[in-house]
């Protein structure tokens, strides 16, 4: 090969890499336009301490300068749960994936009753789905009404792309859990608005806050076509930042969760509502409610 094609050989394989980082992590498309609120910064963080405790997996769980570790591995996962059950609030960390091959693991911040109501319990999840190298993380909104997990389950999943490769750095994710709606939010942008319709399709019931890392070959890449693989073990995911403002248990009837938009609007202001638009119009690969294969008796709200 001519010494003068190597310089040029190599500058197409660098482009070329950049391209294919472009398309898996839309890392070269703009980002949503400015939601003009940033809700997680009217709120305090607190240690993992302060706010939680380790559930199942301690030898799988590392506290070091603020940040907590979690891992996977062929012997255990690791999870984590608040020391308060809450009636509403905003819950919220920073996280950051593992890159590479995850097909089949699950990284997770959510809400639950399970342990209070197991086979009926309600649940809100934010879930990374992991992934195969050469396609991005997925990731999952869903939320579950006196549900369980084997007959009477009922999803109401709505799953994203991000802008951005999480597995780089730390993003906010969030929940706001008010008594009229469900936002949930990436960097303070809201990326799904869940209402309440109607008592039936709405969580009303305390939860606690949960995190964890855990084995879900059985759907969790391509609806389990891809499994975890163990020889890329272990599996990490980091959290730091924790955000836990709201109602307890034991708060009174007249506490009310902090807001997730500007004073004077009940909801999402209208330019929050124009950058949710932008990311379900641009990142959204799956909504329940338009998929012809789900039962719509059961899921009346859409």
């Amino acid at each position: 090969m001519p010494s003068s094609l190597s310089p040029f050989l190599h500058m197409i394989h660098v482009l070329s890499l950049l391209v294919l980082s472009c398309m898996i992590y839309s890392g070269c498309a703009q980002g949503p336009p400015s939601p003009g609120y940033y809700p997680s910064s009217k709120i305090s963080p607190v240690s993992f301490n302060q706010g939680f405790k380790n559930l199942w997996g301690p030898q799988h769980q590392r506290i070091d300068q603020g940040s907590l570790t979690i891992w996977l591995d062929t012997s255990s996962g690791s999870g984590f749960k608040s020391l308060h059950s809450y009636k509403s609030g905003y819950f919220g960390a920073a996280i950051k994936l593992q890159p590479g091959y995850t097909a089949g693991v699950i990284t997770s911040l959510y809400l639950s009753n399970n342990q209070d109501h197991p086979g009926n319990h309600d649940e809100i999840d934010i879930e990374f789905l992991g992934t195969t190298p050469d396609k991005p993380y997925v990731l999952q909104t869903n939320v579950y009404i006196r549900g369980s997990g084997d007959v009477n389950i009922v999803g109401r999943e709505m799953r994203f792309h991000l802008w951005f490769d999480p597995t780089q750095d730390f993003h906010n994710y969030g929940i706001l859990w008010k008594p009229t709606e469900l936002i949930f939010f990436v960097d303070d942008v809201p990326v799904r608005r869940y209402p309440r319709k109607s008592e039936a399709t709405y969580p009303t019931r305390p939860m606690y806050v949960y995190g964890s890392i855990w084995d879900a070959s059985a759907w969790a890449t391509e609806g389990g076509k891809y499994k975890a693989d163990y020889k890329y073990q272990p599996f990490i995911g980091r959290y730091k930042n924790f955000k836990l403002q709201g109602c307890t248990s034991e708060s009174s009837a007249s506490c009310r969760p902090p807001s997730g938009s500007p004073s004077g609007f009940g909801s999402l202001s209208p330019q929050q509502f124009r950058a949710m638009q932008w990311v379900q119009n641009n990142y959204m690969v799956y909504n329940y409610c338009h998929d012809p294969r789900r039962d719509h008796n059961l899921i009346p709200e859409c």
